[in-house]
């Protein structure tokens, strides 16, 4: 499972011409699911959207979570976070969860960040074609990924 927070002054999405979500400062969320994710994953990364300290303390330093914060949560579904563009001119989505099963992680992420956190949560429609609006603060773009140990040969020496 892959997330892409970024810290906004305000994100909105719409499905035409609704506003479908819409918050104040916070946090963006576009989630990614591919197919071998499971509810470990969302639980992962739902405590680590939740826990991360992005948000700046009294001498401007990022020392904050979403936790201490009064911060709100836009979270947006995107299998194309699981676009493989290394091949050829078209991405290959084939890591990607097919759609039933990635809705069902998704809501499950969605309320693992409900249950996990007190602040205002809202969301895009899974698998609409959406048009997203944000003012990044900082600019602050975070990836997160929940694969917890990577291998040593996967990183170059």
């Amino acid at each position: 499972m892959r997330v892409v927070l970024q810290r906004v002054r305000q994100a909105s999405v719409r499905l035409g011409q609704e506003v479908v979500g819409a918050i104040g400062p916070g946090l963006a969320v576009l989630v990614g699911i591919a197919r071998t994710d499971t509810e470990q994953d969302a639980e992962y990364l739902a405590d680590k959207v939740v826990n991360l300290r992005v948000f700046a303390d009294q001498q401007g330093r990022m020392n904050r979570s979403l936790a201490e914060t009064g911060g709100e949560l836009l979270v947006i579904s995107q299998f194309t976070l699981y676009g493989d563009c290394r091949k050829g001119r078209r991405p290959d989505f084939s890591a990607a969860a097919a759609p039933e099963e990635a809705r069902n992680l998704y809501n499950y992420f969605v309320e693992t960040l409900r249950s996990r956190c007190n602040k205002r949560i809202t969301t895009g429609v899974f698998q609409a074609e959406m048009e997203v609006s944000l003012t990044n603060q900082g600019p602050v773009t975070l990836v997160c990924d929940s694969i917890k140990r990577l291998v040593k040969a996967d990183h170059p020496k």
